[in-house]
């Protein structure tokens, strides 16, 4: 998968380089923008299991 990303991008090496950080850190950036928060509803990540006196 990653050669077939090296192939399809244009240009050398840098620009191939810039593009691949550009699109990780878009990636990431959606990730913690879109996907997380939506997952967090249906998630019991703050629910306890433990109940205190």
């Amino acid at each position: 998968m990653y050669a077939w990303w090296w192939r399809v991008l244009p240009g050398p090496w840098w620009v191939r380089l810039l593009i691949s950080l550009l699109a990780a850190a878009g990636l990431l950036l959606l990730c913690f923008t879109v996907v997380f928060p939506a997952l967090a509803d249906h998630l019991a990540i703050n629910d306890g299991t433990v109940e205190g006196n």
